[in-house]
């Protein structure tokens, strides 16, 4: 995928993904972090989609040779992560459970498709037109 130690594949529109990845302050805990925005594509997404990850409904980390995706993903990061003011430290403590993480999920999908039908943004795999494939 790529050479960084941690590689983190996200949808760069959504206002929930792109905050939820800033806020997590993964840089000094695990080194090099490279940040894959699924909407401009390119190697890795196509090797993702290829491999049957649907990004529209979870993000996608590789740490080491292992790839993570969508609750256990947010469990990954969750646990990589340093503490980084109140609202990381409490997303952090939130989703550092599996349990507690695969329990909020799907609300999370639900909350992500609402707003960016709300912001009028399509989903990562519609064509600009807006029809499915």
């Amino acid at each position: 995928m790529t050479d960084a130690a941690l590689t983190v594949v996200y949808d760069g529109e959504c206002p929930f993904c792109s905050n939820y990845v800033r806020l997590m302050a993964l840089r000094r805990s695990v080194g090099t972090v490279a940040l894959v925005d699924a909407r401009e594509g390119g190697p890795v997404v196509e090797d993702l989609t290829r491999r049957g990850y649907d990004l529209d409904n979870g993000m996608v980390v590789r740490h080491g040779r292992t790839l993570y995706y969508g609750p256990d993903a947010l469990v990954l990061l969750s646990t990589l992560s340093e503490d980084r003011g109140p609202i990381g430290r409490a997303l952090s403590w939130l989703l550092r459970s599996p349990s507690r993480a695969r329990l909020l999920y799907p609300m999370m999908k639900l909350g992500r498709r609402a707003t960016l039908a709300l912001l009028g943004r399509r989903l990562i795999a519609q064509p600009a037109s807006g029809r499915h494939p």
